[in-house]
């Protein structure tokens, strides 16, 4: 009998234990700091990251910390307020390629511009792009410098990549009612091949009253973006006051900015008719009211922190300086704990690295990237 209750007390107790670790049972590590309002990173061969700086900066990191000096080659990027240069990715095969992609605020005429997508290869030494070519551009270009959405997500079907991208676009703040116009690319998420050709199978190829680029409509300004494990696009999006979002964005559906949302516009007062729902328009998985105001987002498929923590979302919190664990089951949303809230900056950019663990950017002036240690 006491064999019994010793043992049941140890189960018990380990229980306990691994229910805390499961909420609480994460150290931080600054690997880099001195970053300046970085954006987006991505990882690269033995260790190594790559980082974005918004005002227009890429730089290499290398597996001990070290700042490199900014990549040459680049763009021309419209940096300011919200714009400059925003997401990367690597290739999937990048070790064969070395090819990246970003997304960046572009110049057009006089004030205006937009966001756009570059492909580029990585010089072998990590100092230079090499064969820039710009695969998208937003259209139209519009004087704002707001809302330019910019994560890139790299799909597959059936585990393998299909050699096509997705790529998130605000409605540029001022321009709102074009999210909900097939012949403006603001306020959609976009589908193009990696060449920067036109997918056969977008849901308007072939409608001369839309633009072929466009896989789904209605949103405002997409932050986040991911892939699920098993392969469907999720993405985040910002909303105005209260009603940040959660979609799964899905060729040809409308998720309603501006006609339907849970928020309301700045100071107060209803947006449009301040309709929540409305037929033909989807409603989000998840949202927050009040916004969190949600950047970067990552699914865990590692067991680097536990079985509680695999298969959960991981979404950073600008407004409120801390990373969202999201715990889902049977696609809704059961439970979110705040971690990471003695970093004291804006969380802008989740991911998990090829060991299994999330690194995080935080968006400061002397910002830092972020490894979480279990």
């Amino acid at each position: 009998m006491r064999v019994f209750l010793r043992i049941s007390v140890y189960i018990a107790l380990a229980a306990a234990s691994s229910g805390a670790l499961a909420q609480v049972g994460v150290k931080p590590q600054s690997v880099a700091t001195g970053l300046q309002h970085p954006w987006a990173v991505a990882f690269l061969p033995e260790g190594r990251f790559l980082v974005t700086e918004r005002p227009g900066r890429l730089r290499v990191i290398e597996a001990d910390g070290r700042v490199q000096a900014p990549v040459a080659g680049l763009p021309e990027v419209a940096a300011g307020g919200q714009g400059g240069l925003l997401d990367v990715v690597t290739d999937s095969a990048f070790a064969q390629n070395r090819t990246i992609y970003f997304c960046f605020s572009e110049p057009g005429l006089g004030t205006t511009n937009s966001t756009a997508l570059a492909r580029a290869k990585l010089s072998v030494d990590l100092q230079r792009l090499e064969e820039l070519k710009i695969i998208f551009s937003q259209k139209p270009k519009v004087s704002s410098s707001a809302h330019f959405g910019c994560r890139i997500v790299e799909r597959r079907v059936n585990g393998r990549p299909d050699g096509t991208l997705f790529l998130t676009l605000g409605d540029r703040f001022s321009y709102k009612e074009q999210a909900q116009k097939l012949d403006s690319h603001l306020g959609k998420v976009v589908r193009i091949g990696k060449d920067g050709t036109i997918p056969r199978d977008n849901p308007y190829v072939g409608d001369p009253k839309a633009l072929p680029e466009i896989w789904s409509y209605g949103h405002r300004n997409g932050q986040g973006a991911t892939l699920a494990p098993d392969g469907t696009l999720w993405m985040h999006e910002h909303g105005p006051q209260g009603g940040d979002e959660i979609n799964l964005p899905q060729p040809g559906r409308n998720y309603g900015w501006p006609v339907i949302t849970y928020g309301e516009n700045y100071g107060g007062g209803q947006i449009g008719d301040g309709l929540t729902a409305k037929a033909g328009m989807e409603q989000p998985l998840h949202h927050w009211t009040p916004s969190i105001a949600s950047s970067g987002m990552a699914f865990l498929t590692s067991d680097r922190y536990g079985p509680a923590w695999k298969g959960n979302l991981f979404v950073g919190s600008l407004k409120f300086h801390y990373l969202d664990r999201i715990e889902l089951k049977n696609g809704k949303v059961t439970g979110e704990y705040k971690l990471l809230q003695d970093v004291g900056q804006r969380i802008r950019d989740v991911r998990q690295g090829p060991d299994g663990l999330l690194y995080v950017v935080t968006d400061s002036p002397r910002g830092q990237l972020i490894r979480i240690n279990p």
